[in-house]
């Protein structure tokens, strides 16, 4: 037998792998916990146990990804590339097990060790690779491409370190570092033999080939590597398991010996460490220069990275003909961080495969798509020339490229029209030349879409107008979701339980039908089981905020919850504000048609922003007052829950009575917790705002707490406003700032919340706090009135989670699928986890 045979005998062997399938679960347990593990006690700590559980879930993972894989390829499917730099997953353990249908397998497993699932749970760390509702999106997308069988891998970044871990330290917001690797992540398989080079810095200069064409060549750089880290990622109960490969940065080995044998030993150390530091932490703290450099690094090396891989695959498959490569590939760029995807795109198809400028921009507009995530000017990322001269020279030369050749179609659609072409540039000139990261990604995008309607229209008709005049057909919308398997199905199994005994367990796999629970609106039978499942949540919900906050909640109160990342715009604020009217109004003895509630705020703060941090102060402090006045605590309780993470979201969503969603109309682009809570029968109080808008026309006015100015009246609003005469002739408003200007939630602070004060009270206040809180005032009372009725509140509740089938992100990859990404679903009939004995043959 030949070297070559013997090669070919292993990778057959290795394909069929040993026999897996449910009837060995538990002996495979049994095998990783004794043998991978080396364990033979469970011991007070389940963590072992756990692992063996998820690397036992992980065998049968990975079965069916090999599967799909080689479906894809044998296929020739079309697939989709979704970059992102965030990824939210959440833990990984309960989603598997749902997706698998392995819940009594696992169950009967486990019994061995005299445990259950919901137990060894605990031990999972939620991964750190996201921040906020753009990573917790990427995730459900992700299960919503598996489940509705589509070939598409997600690319991200393996953060050594998350955002952080919050802990609040006398009600202030205190940042310790989120190592959720510390314990290992079972989940991950790694693939060095792929990884990819990525460069830095260095020069570029010409060089002629030998048929005379002039190149471009970029030289001295400093390379970092690139290497993979699978993680499995299945869909519900149709064998098909897709790939989110996360890339880790590690030094060249090269690099560091030229450095060492120059006798240069810290030098090797120091570039060491700064080719690990690329993803070390997700999103530093970019208000420093060296903070707004480690950023760019990390959006170019997850952009580099993802496209080499792309490319070496089409490679190995097809050769270096490229001819063919946009009928089969689509990037789908998640916001704007890895816009400059476009351009290495372009670098690596014009300088290493050697393709003419109008092919390779031929290709690279046919496989770019860009969703915009924000409404706010600030968060469309620019970045100094100098400092991707410095950084990323040879990026920066085809950039210049791309604008010249834009410009001229610029020139060409407004003849004479300058300043339309300085408006338009890929470079904003000044003192400081700045490249606008999302005009290059509109530029060379086929697809440019926004995630709510209102959002979309704001941006076609505000922040990207001239680019819709140009391009209109490139625009369109694309309203978020999230997936039900995790945010209903898993998350709230005893609601779950009720709605699958009247319409059957389908809905968790086709969401459209949870419509069909309007039926039983006004059912009494089931108007008593929707409140028993509410009440079983809202205990688990009151262990957990005693444990975290030391804060007793009562279940028989409103909870009334508001949480999400800290921001002026999503109007913590105003939520504080009613909070304290309420205290007034007890405090006076105004408790008429008052109903006791519960209310819940949590969000972390970015490190640097130093206003959302003083109004987690705020926050604290007002419950701190609150909660220890007996005489409001029959009426009212406040906590703020420290280190809001997907985990803790599973236990808010399905307790909460009221959704808080509030932030000043035209700021907010979609949302997604307001998503979470509708689907678990919270009602919503809320602003006309992103997905609100979509979410009341879904669930009827009547069922939907509105406030607040409306988008198209903002400007005219800000164009006379004047917060002090609102506050003035506003008596509930006056005694609120009254309270606040004391100084009665900071007695031994003195000043310390003047800075929120003025803001409040400040004519150029761009959140409209003062004036949208009369409206918000009246939408809390008609909240007081429709839950003294428990039947009508009740009635909502089921009519709120009938009404949110079009909020699944099955519903929205659908439409990406079929407006954006042109996929073709993967045959899941034939779909086996293949034994030795399938394959001998």
């Amino acid at each position: 037998m030949t070297k070559q045979d013997e090669q070919v005998c292993v990778v057959k062997g290795w394909q069929a792998g040993p026999v897996i399938d449910e009837s060995t679960l538990s002996d495979d347990l049994t095998r990783h916990f004794y043998y991978t593990l080396g364990r033979d006690v469970v011991g007070e700590s389940q963590l072992y146990l756990y692992h063996a559980l998820a690397l036992t879930i992980r065998d049968r993972l990975v079965a069916r990804c090999r599967e799909t894989n080689q479906q894809i390829k044998q296929q020739k499917r079309r697939k989709t590339a979704y970059l992102s730099l965030e990824f939210l997953m959440g833990r990984a353990l309960g989603n598997a097990v749902l997706n698998l249908d392995l819940e009594s397998q696992v169950t009967k497993a486990l019994q061995a060790y005299c445990t259950e699932l919901e137990s060894v749970e605990q031990a999972e760390h939620d991964a750190g690779l996201g921040n906020g509702g753009l990573g917790r999106l990427a995730a459900c997308f992700l299960d919503s491409c598996a489940s509705l069988a589509l070939p598409v891998v997600g690319y991200g970044i393996r953060y050594e370190y998350g955002m952080f871990n919050q802990s609040i330290e006398e009600g202030n917001q205190v940042e310790q570092p989120d190592n959720w690797l510390r314990e290992g992540h079972p989940w991950e398989l790694s693939a060095p033999e792929q990884a990819k080079r990525v460069k830095f810095s260095g020069y570029v200069q010409s060089y002629t080939d030998k048929f005379g064409r002039e190149h471009r060549q970029w030289n001295s750089s400093q390379d970092v590597l690139a290497v993979p880290y699978d993680v499995p990622i299945p869909g519900y109960k149709n064998n098909i398991v897709n790939t989110l490969r996360l890339w880790k940065s590690e030094a060249t080995d090269e690099f560091n010996l030229t450095e060492f044998n120059a006798g240069s030993y810290s030098e090797a150390v120091a570039q060491k460490n700064l080719a690990e530091q690329i993803t070390m932490v997700l999103y530093p703290n970019d208000s420093s220069e060296n903070g707004k450099e480690l950023r760019l690094r990390q959006q170019y090396f997850l952009s580099s990275a993802s496209i080499q891989d792309v490319l070496t695959q089409w490679i190995e498959q097809y050769g270096n003909d490229f001819t063919e490569f946009a009928q089969h590939h689509v990037f789908q760029l998640n916001d704007t961080h890895p816009s400059i995807a476009v351009a290495e795109l372009m670098r690596i198809l014009v300088d290493d495969h050697e393709l003419d400028w109008d092919q390779a921009w031929n290709i690279t507009t046919k496989t770019m798509a860009y969703t915009n995530h924000t409404l706010l000017p600030e968060a469309l990322e620019k970045w100094s020339v100098s400092l991707f001269a410095k950084l990323l020279p040879r990026i920066l030369e085809i950039i210049y490229e791309i604008n010249a050749r834009f410009l001229a179609e610029v020139a060409m659609h407004w003849p004479g029209d300058v300043q339309k072409q300085r408006d338009l540039s890929l470079i904003e000139e000044g003192g400081e030349p700045q490249i606008r990261m999302a005009f290059l990604a509109i530029v060379g995008s086929y697809s440019v879409n926004g995630v709510a309607a209102l959002h979309t229209q704001l941006l076609t008709a505000g922040l990207f107008k001239d680019f819709y005049a140009l391009w209109p057909d490139k625009f369109n919308n694309k309203t978020n979701g999230v997936t039900p398997r995790r945010w209903l199905a898993y998350c709230n199994p005893s609601l779950s339980q009720i709605i699958s005994e009247k319409i059957g367990k389908d809905w968790i796999g086709d969401f459209a039908q949870i419509g069909q629970l309007r039926r039983y609106y006004d059912d009494p039978q089931f108007h008593i089981k929707w409140q028993q499942a509410k009440q079983q949540n809202k205990q688990r919900l009151v262990d957990l905020v005693k444990q975290r906050c030391g804060v007793e909640f009562d279940i028989n109160m409103l909870f009334d919850v508001q949480v999400k990342r800290i921001h002026e715009y999503k109007r913590q604020l105003l939520n504080i504000l009613h909070v304290i009217h309420l205290y007034d109004r007890i405090r006076r003895g105004d408790t008429q048609g008052m109903v006791p509630r519960c209310v819940l705020l949590g969000g972390k703060a970015a490190p640097g922003y130093m206003m959302a941090k003083k109004i987690i102060k705020l926050i604290n402090n007002v419950a701190e007052v609150i909660n220890k006045d007996p005489q409001v605590s029959a009426f009212l309780r406040v906590a703020f829950l420290p280190n809001y993470n997907v985990t803790a979201m599973e236990t808010i969503c399905p307790a909460t009575d009221l959704s808080e969603q509030v932030s000043t109309a035209g700021k907010e682009a979609s949302g997604t917790g307001n998503m979470k809570f509708m689907m678990n029968g919270a009602l919503t109080i809320g602003t006309l705002d992103g997905a609100n808008i979509e979410i009341r026309d879904a669930v009827g006015a009547e069922n939907f707490f509105l406030f607040g100015a409306q988008a198209e009246h903002i400007d005219d609003i800000k164009a006379h406003y004047n917060p002090s005469e609102i506050i003035a002739n506003n008596p509930d408003l006056n005694s609120v700032m009254h309270l606040l200007e004391s100084g009665h939630f900071n007695l031994f602070e003195p000043g310390l919340f003047d800075d929120v004060i003025n803001g409040i009270k400040s004519n150029n206040d761009p959140w409209l706090t003062a004036h949208d809180f009369a409206s918000y005032i009246a939408a809390q009372r008609d909240v007081d009135k429709a839950y003294a009725d428990q039947t009508y509140w009740t009635q909502m509740s089921i009519l709120n989670t009938a009404a949110s089938g079009s909020f699944s992100s099955d519903r929205t990859i659908s439409q990406y699928c079929e407006d954006i990404w042109h996929l073709t679903p993967l045959d899941t009939t034939h779909q086996t986890v293949k034994t030795n004995t399938d394959t001998k043959s």
